[in-house]
């Protein structure tokens, strides 16, 4: 019996530090290229959804994070113009931490949690989701 034909797997990880600004690349290859995306990529065969998570992230934006909490899952059809994948999305709070653009990575930068820049695939929705769960999390109501 041949293996079912499935999405690809991803992972993309929400990195927010202690003064609320977020942790974005800058692509530097299509599709999106110059758009800002969260680290993240696909998952290698053996390799589970949380290492994946801390291996794309320190590969893209050398930094390394410990507790990853589960934002959710990203399963549009659409949502990667490339083919059908289904994303796993982390979350991960950091004091503070010096990122540098690596892999495939155009640049990294921090911004306000707030800011509402040109986001790839579908990380604009994954900031609003973030957003909300980090509210929930900090007990604030959403406004």
């Amino acid at each position: 019996m041949a293996p079912p034909k499935t999405p690809l797997l991803t992972v993309d990880c929400v990195v927010v530090d202690k003064s609320d600004r977020v942790l974005l690349i800058r692509r530097g290859n299509e599709p999106f290229k110059g758009a800002f995306a969260f680290p993240g990529g696909f998952v290698d065969i053996g390799e589970d959804t949380e290492t994946a998570c801390r291996r794309e992230l320190q590969e893209e934006t050398g930094v390394k994070v410990g507790k990853l909490a589960l934002l959710g899952v990203y399963s549009d059809p659409a949502r990667d113009p490339r083919g059908h994948t289904c994303s796993v999305v982390y979350v991960a709070r950091v004091a503070r931490a010096d990122a540098k653009a690596g892999d495939d990575a155009a640049a990294v930068e921090w911004m306000p949690l707030a800011s509402r820049p040109r986001m790839a695939f579908d990380h604009g929705k994954i900031l609003s989701d973030a957003r909300r769960w980090l509210r929930a999390a900090k007990g604030e109501k959403a406004s």
